[in-house]
């Protein structure tokens, strides 16, 4: 499948340059622990990665793992599934696969639930299902001061996915893909004479994905729901636990 390029990345840091322009930045370094509530291990994978222990690793079912992050660390942090590793680190995953490396340098194959953050004085994070979903997953922000909602997608959209976004592997649903992946038009791609935020609209598919997941980015251009704005927190990403 033909990787895409997230339009969430293009609107999330175009908010970032108007909202944080002239901040001095702060030298602490942020907390970010990583837990995994599903009954089956999941690959965090983290771009960049050098904070967080190469950019990937196994997380056992209800275990967890701690990382910290300085103020300027900008990047994303998603999970793999169904992965199969050798002692040298590499091999595939069925989902949010990036090449063939344990430790994530490139953006996961979609479909994929993505969390992205960027860390100045004033902090940025949001859930985006903008490349689709495959694993429940919430963000909170702990110890900070702002609009630090819990965001996230915690419903598990693979049981609700439409048929013709549905990702299948040996007959299951693992994923659910976006439209733009899917149709590749530049309507659900926000591409194009759609590429603003007056005529990118929400769409059947992504309006399913918001009604699911209030929180998080439906379409590139969902800010006003969906990004979120805190300072001095640290973060506790959850897959398959709760709001």
């Amino acid at each position: 499948m033909a990787q895409l390029v997230s339009n969430s990345m293009h609107v999330f840091f175009l908010w970032i340059l108007l909202l944080s322009s002239g901040n001095i930045l702060s030298d602490c370094e942020r907390v970010f622990k990583i837990i995994n509530d599903c009954n089956e291990t999941v690959w965090p994978a983290i771009t960049p990665g050098e904070n967080f222990d190469g950019g990937g690793y196994a997380l056992q079912a209800n275990d967890s793992r701690v990382h910290t992050a300085p103020i300027g660390w900008s990047g994303r942090i998603w999970g793999r599934t169904k992965c199969k590793f050798d002692n040298n680190g590499s091999g595939t995953c069925l989902t949010g696969q990036c090449g063939s490396s344990l430790h994530c340098s490139v953006s996961g194959q979609i479909p994929l639930t993505l969390a992205e953050f960027t860390l100045t004085k004033m902090n940025f994070y949001d859930v985006s299902l903008i490349d689709g979903f495959n694993l429940p997953m919430s963000v909170r922000a702990i110890h900070g001061k702002g609009n630090c909602s819990v965001v996230g997608c915690v419903g598990d959209l693979r049981k609700t996915c439409p048929s013709d976004l549905s990702f299948k592997a040996n007959g299951k649903i693992i994923a659910c893909r976006s439209a733009c992946d899917v149709f590749n038009t530049d309507e659900y791609c926000c591409r194009g004479v759609y590429g603003n935020a007056e005529t990118c609209q929400p769409t059947y598919y992504s309006k399913k994905f918001k009604d699911a997941c209030p929180t998080s980015y439906s379409y590139a251009y969902d800010d006003p729901t969906s990004i979120f704005t805190c300072s001095g927190a640290d973060y506790v990403i959850t897959f398959c636990g709760s709001m």
